[in-house]
């Protein structure tokens, strides 16, 4: 009984620091390795999930990999936040009819974020005249995977 609780914190510790590594490290690969998706309706779901539910640690990380992720792609500063906080105002509170449904409401949350940010992208590249992405399969494929993620999860 006296060994539960030290292994069970230990446990904890080792959870933490995966998650937390993740988050640090996982931008930075996607960034060698092209064909890693890019999770943001993941991490934008778990951002808005830690808002109802007041959870700081699941802000606090959404963020990080938020930042870290436009950093490393050299994608516009705070745009993936602004995605996540339109579908939160303007969608999220529709999508709440859906309880009994379990999977409806992430799945749906999670395909609002990836196509608004993609269209809020591609505004900015046409306003501001840049390239910020390459419109291909990869992004196609970045979206399934995030779905299949939301699914399983």
């Amino acid at each position: 009984m006296q060994h539960s609780s030290p292994m069970k914190f230990m446990m904890q510790v080792l959870f933490w620091l995966l998650i937390v590594s993740f988050v640090l490290f996982y931008p930075m690969l996607i960034s060698f390795y092209v064909f890693l998706p890019l999770l943001i309706g993941l991490m934008g779901y778990l951002f808005i999930e830690g808002i109802e539910q007041g959870k700081w640690s699941y802000i606090l990380l959404s963020l990080i990999y938020f930042i870290n992720l436009e950093v490393n792609l050299s994608l516009p500063f705070f745009l993936i936040l602004v995605a996540v906080l339109i579908v939160y105002m303007l969608f999220y509170g529709t999508l709440s009819h859906l309880k009994k449904c379990k999977i409806c409401r992430p799945l749906l949350t999670v395909f609002l974020i990836d196509v608004i940010y993609l269209g809020i992208l591609l505004a900015y590249d046409f306003v501001f005249g840049t390239s910020s992405i390459v419109l291909d399969t990869i992004l196609l494929y970045s979206l399934v995977v995030d779905l299949l993620i939301v699914v399983v999860i």
